[in-house]
């Protein structure tokens, strides 16, 4: 009875973990293009010629969760050592959402360009046993907003 238990809530997690992650997956590569042209730069200062602009610091953050399926594959990960590659598409998924809030915040406050853009994750962990739940992205930079005339 545990083992069908087991593989139960093994396949329902891969099912719906998977819909999920494709439908945010759309969701993702349709805001990209949208927001295509709000340019990132990991660099810490602007060019000189850009003037005339207001510096405002933006962030934007996401915290995605991990199914039963790729907790499950994790944990036998760890048994025997290696890449966690179930986890890699979370990450994948929250640096790229974090990324969307903060180009969206950025157009919100008419700004066109990010500068020294950062990164910051961490592990949501539930539980005595401390196991990953999810993971937060938080990104943050310095996005340059031209002064409005007159």
């Amino acid at each position: 009875m545990d083992l069908i238990l087991l593989l139960t809530l093994l396949a329902v997690g891969y099912i719906f973990g998977r819909i999920a992650e494709s439908r945010h997956y759309r969701s993702i590569i349709k805001r990209e293009k949208q927001f295509a042209d709000i340019l990132l730069f990991a660099a810490k200062r602007a060019p000189p010629e850009m003037t005339d602009v207001d510096a405002v610091l933006v962030s934007g953050s996401a915290v995605i969760s991990s199914d039963y399926f790729k907790w499950f594959v994790a944990g036998l990960r760890k048994i025997f050592g290696g890449r966690l590659r179930v986890y890699e598409t979370l990450l994948d998924r929250a640096r790229r959402e974090s990324v969307l809030r903060l180009k969206q915040q950025t157009r919100e406050l008419g700004g066109n360009a990010i500068f020294n853009v950062k990164f910051e994750s961490f592990n949501v962990t539930m539980g005595a046993r401390g196991g990953i739940a999810a993971v937060e992205m938080l990104a943050y930079g310095t996005a340059l907003i031209p002064k409005r005339t007159g």
